[in-house]
């Protein structure tokens, strides 16, 4: 018999999620703009939507993507806004979505807006000029807050969407990590905050642990996951959410001091693998991955989690349904 997680089901604490929530009669079309390696689309695929071509900057991730997907995709500079517009226009999609690079916005990164936020408002209008029914931005959850969001915001609403605008914590959507991420959801027939109420019906009441998503499969009780700096504790339960998956899995150094909040001491656990970490961020471990390990590793990191794109289809499902 498969697993809970296996049939893409959570206990009503994590998520009230299920797969025999309503589907659409016609499924809607998907291009995945900015799609990495594909968790995004597989999240939204998981939840019946068709995504039908995809787009990126990075050969790397786009090779990964073409080993796991059957559709479209494309090495692409997307900031070739008239270039990106014409391709989109042959695959006719209900939806666009994408998550622009985040670093000039990342709680890791210097903070700065810069070159890359661009590509923010690039996406914008590429939305802009194509109208699409419905379309997903992502980014980090300080995003919001940026100056490049907020004229990418004006140009949205200019365009005639209502938006949803939220901050999700994947643990309380059905992922056993403890990640924010800020999504923006537009659709043109609806107004400002259109979703929300969805979304409160659909998040869990208690952050899902690894312990809950992995059962005993990891074999171990406690991990390292390297820190941004040595003020803050490298070594986590598995009874707990994981923290954010970065792009960066590094052995735990030699000289390396317990932290005061350590789960355990440093030379009683071992990093999560590449592939262990990809299933934090719910990539099935049927999910190709081949390659050169710091590329993986970033792609990773970078991705949306599967399970949370999947919750945000099935709360656009249950939102259309409720709405006929």
């Amino acid at each position: 018999m498969l697993s809970l997680q296996q049939q893409g089901l959570f206990s009503n604490k994590h998520t009230s999620l299920r797969n025999s929530d309503v589907l659409l009669t016609e499924k809607i079309t998907v291009v995945d703009l900015f799609s990495g390696c594909g968790g995004l689309s597989l999240g939204l695929m998981q939840g019946n939507f068709d995504v039908v071509a995809a787009f990126d900057n990075w050969d790397k991730a786009i090779d990964i993507y073409k080993k796991n997907f059957d559709h479209d995709a494309f090495v692409h500079d997307l900031s070739d806004e008239k270039e990106t517009l014409s391709i989109i226009k042959k695959y006719r999609p209900d939806m666009i979505v994408g998550g622009p690079p985040c670093q000039d916005f990342s709680h890791a990164g210097k903070r700065t807006e810069a070159d890359k936020a661009s590509l923010t408002l690039s996406y914008a209008n590429i939305i802009n000029a194509y109208q699409p029914e419905w379309f997903i931005m992502e980014n980090v959850d300080r995003a919001q807050k940026s100056k490049t969001y907020q004229e990418a915001r004006s140009i949205l609403l200019e365009a005639g969407y209502g938006l949803t605008e939220r901050v999700l914590d994947a643990s309380l959507c059905g992922v056993p990590q403890k990640r924010k991420r800020f999504f923006c959801i537009g659709h043109k027939y609806s107004n400002n905050g259109f979703l929300n109420n969805t979304i409160d019906e659909l998040l869990g009441t208690t952050p899902m642990t690894v312990r809950d998503y992995f059962k005993e499969e990891l074999k171990t009780e406690y991990y390292y996951r390297h820190p941004r700096n040595y003020n803050r504790r490298g070594v986590f339960s598995i009874d707990e959410p994981s923290p954010t998956v970065r792009g960066v899995n590094r052995p735990i150094p030699s000289g390396y001091k317990q932290h005061k909040a350590d789960k355990a001491a440093p030379n009683e656990v071992r990093p999560l693998t590449t592939a262990e970490r990809a299933q934090i961020q719910t990539f099935p471990k049927s999910f190709v991955l081949e390659g050169a390990k710091t590329h993986l590793e970033q792609m990773v990191g970078n991705a949306v989690p599967v399970k949370l794109a999947e919750f945000l289809a099935r709360a656009i499902t249950i939102y259309i349904k409720n709405s006929q």
